[in-house]
């Protein structure tokens, strides 16, 4: 898919977003969140974002970290997440405020060394050139911080990725398609057979300018965080 494709697709399915990632993981990408902000690390009165950034959910994570006087942002390049993410705040009011931001993530709008960590939820397997991106990431960080990615992977173990495959055909799918989504969510496998494995990516981490790259498998391998620091 191309660039605004993808767009398009992540418009469509803003509505049920929320729904579909609470049903389909059991609640257990609360956890898969929870632990990427760790790995984030972030500190009270730190300035972060969170790069496609979706309904919100990590940058809510971010904000109860960060405390009052730091900054949050969080950014997207699809209108309708962004204002689900804005109704979200406007309800439970953050501390601090997050400032919500429609933009590339391949083409930050921010200075360089500008943020002190980031994050990143289900962004980095869907954007058009992942190099380019993670030399972006690279840029606005300040020196000795981190950004921590989650994302869907490709398990290692033949039985978990046919266990994958199952999932995504009988379960994903299907659930998809009360809504009207079923080609939005057909999307997934062929973007996970296209995503860099976690080996390649530390790869790509590296190549970008990071001082370290580590890949952390969760379920099997079939979620994962790269943690990349400056």
């Amino acid at each position: 898919m191309t660039d605004p494709d993808i767009q398009t697709l992540f418009d469509r399915i803003a509505p049920v977003y929320d729904r579909l990632n609470q049903d389909l993981s059991w609640g257990l990408h609360r956890v898969w969140k929870q632990m990427t902000v760790k790995w984030a690390d972030p500190q009270p009165g730190d300035r972060a974002l969170d790069v496609c950034c979706g309904s919100g959910d990590l940058a809510f994570l971010l904000a109860k970290r960060i405390g009052e006087k730091g900054q949050i942002i969080g950014l997207d390049f699809s209108p309708q997440q962004l204002a689900i993410a804005w109704e979200k705040a406007s309800t439970t009011i953050p501390s601090p405020p997050i400032q919500w931001v429609e933009g590339n993530a391949a083409n930050l709008p921010f200075p360089d060394r500008h943020f002190d960590c980031g994050t990143m939820g289900y962004g980095l397997r869907n954007v058009p050139d992942i190099p380019r991106t993670l030399k972006e990431l690279h840029r606005v960080l300040k020196l000795g911080g981190k950004f921590a990615i989650l994302d869907f992977h490709r398990p290692a173990l033949p039985i978990l990725q046919a266990f994958q495959q199952w999932y995504l055909d009988n379960i994903v799918v299907p659930a998809a398609e009360r809504f009207a989504l079923k080609a939005e969510y057909e999307y997934i496998f062929p973007s996970l057979e296209r995503f860099p494995l976690s080996t390649e990516q530390v790869k790509l981490g590296k190549a970008a300018g990071f001082k370290t790259a580590v890949h952390y498998p969760i379920s099997g391998g079939m979620m994962g965080v790269l943690v990349l620091e400056k």
